[in-house]
């Protein structure tokens, strides 16, 4: 079993994790601004998502002999070890949970500030609960100010996303375009009908169309409503609550998965009989990442059948026979897949406190955001300054967090 035991290692692995981890929620977002249903990607996510977790365990988790106290993966999964077991599989379910709020919160909040302030509020509840657990391993007077930066981090990534949605109801209020003065929302006719029966098949973010409309600017009234009428989330004219209530749930449930996730490798509870061996990352991740499939895959069927916020009724037949962008589905689901086994490996060695600067992510995805999505393109100058100022935040608070990185002892 191949074992990370030093801080070098550990950023190296911290820093393969946070560029994985930081992309595939901008493919997710790519494929729902193309039209593809979040259900359909999801459940292609989540296939790739497991055998990410199954590679891993079948190559670091079997590399060299077995040891009493560090056993092979395979020769593990016999052992009665169902206390960590049941430990990391509730990891997999609020990661689960996070993951498919943040896939609809993407669409009503941005990517940009929906993985800032879910990352933050990660950091803030997350971390203070893997330093007590870690036995303060980390450096509790520079871990500490880190998590107070996130903290701000949050508070500013929601007054960045109030300001720029202010921006953008003041864009089509005032544009001279056939739909000025239309509620935003398609329901109401917020789009005008001229456009609406227009077959919009822009690839936005490849600058390519074949309607009848010119590719407008990103940032321009015309643009968000190019976006509406493509995407599969109708989002304009929505309350914004629903967004962050969505991003605040999630970031909730991701506080809770990394805590899970370390009370299952190192038993801080006693909870296993004398003489049985910790569970090794690589057999937690495993089983992590099982509940994690199972609870994706049932609650995306049902979504197929039942489908939420407007969302068209779709079928498990319609599902497999969609392949629309089932490529870059199955991408994102072995990059986040290699991203928490990366980041796991990382925090076994380091401390999971350490480990959870791969929160960073937001970074990466604000990267995307802004390149590929034209996120706050011709936004005020107040809208700017706030988002400077989260990433910013955002930048010391990561550099504070990794500072603090400390050595298990094993």
């Amino acid at each position: 079993m191949y074992v990370v035991e030093d801080k070098g290692g550990a950023i190296a692995l911290m820093l393969a994790a946070l560029l994985f981890l930081g992309t595939w929620p901008a493919v997710l977002t790519l494929l729902e601004r193309r039209g593809r249903l979040p259900q359909h990607t999801y459940l292609d996510y989540s296939i790739t998502n497991l055998l990410a977790a199954v590679i891993i365990a079948l190559t670091f988790g079997q590399i060299g002999s077995s040891k009493p106290d560090m056993p092979n993966f395979i020769t593990q999964l016999s052992q009665d070890n169902w206390p960590p077991v049941l430990f990391a599989m509730a990891g997999g379910i609020v990661l689960s949970l996070g993951n498919l709020s943040t896939q609809y919160a993407w669409a009503f909040v941005g990517l940009s500030v929906t993985e800032v302030i879910t990352s933050s509020i990660t950091v803030v509840i997350g971390t203070t609960m893997n330093y007590f657990l870690d036995d303060r391993i980390n450096r509790a007077e520079i871990l500490f100010p880190g998590v107070g930066c996130f903290l701000i981090a949050v508070c500013l990534g929601s007054a960045v996303h109030s300001s720029n949605a202010a921006d953008n109801e003041a864009k089509i209020s005032g544009s001279s375009s056939n739909y000025q003065g239309k509620a935003w929302t398609t329901e109401n006719s917020g789009i005008s009908k001229d456009l609406q029966k227009q077959d919009v098949t822009n690839d936005l973010e490849n600058g390519s169309s074949t309607t009848k409309v010119e590719n407008a600017k990103a940032g321009t009234a015309e643009f968000l409503i190019q976006v509406e009428n493509r995407r599969a989330i109708k989002v304009l004219g929505s309350s914004t609550l629903i967004g962050l209530a969505m991003v605040f749930f999630a970031g909730i449930c991701f506080s809770l998965f990394s805590p899970a996730f370390n009370l299952a490798t190192n038993d801080q509870w006693h909870t296993l009989k004398d003489g049985v061996p910790h569970l090794v990352v690589y057999t937690a991740f495993f089983y992590f990442s099982c509940s994690c499939f199972v609870l994706a895959i049932i609650l995306n069927v049902y979504f197929l059948y039942h489908p939420i916020l407007g969302l068209p009724r779709s079928s498990f037949k319609a599902y497999l026979n969609d392949w629309n962008g089932r490529q870059w589905a199955l991408l994102a689901g072995f990059l986040c897949g290699f991203g928490n086994g990366f980041q796991f490996m990382g925090g076994q060695a380091a401390g999971y406190a350490a480990a959870d600067a791969v929160q960073a992510l937001p970074l990466v995805s604000t990267f995307w955001g802004v390149c590929l999505f034209g996120e706050y393109r011709k936004s005020s100058k107040r809208t700017y300054v706030l988002l400077f100022s989260m990433l910013f935040m955002f930048i010391v608070a990561v550099a504070v967090l990794m500072a603090s990185s400390g050595h298990r002892k094993t």
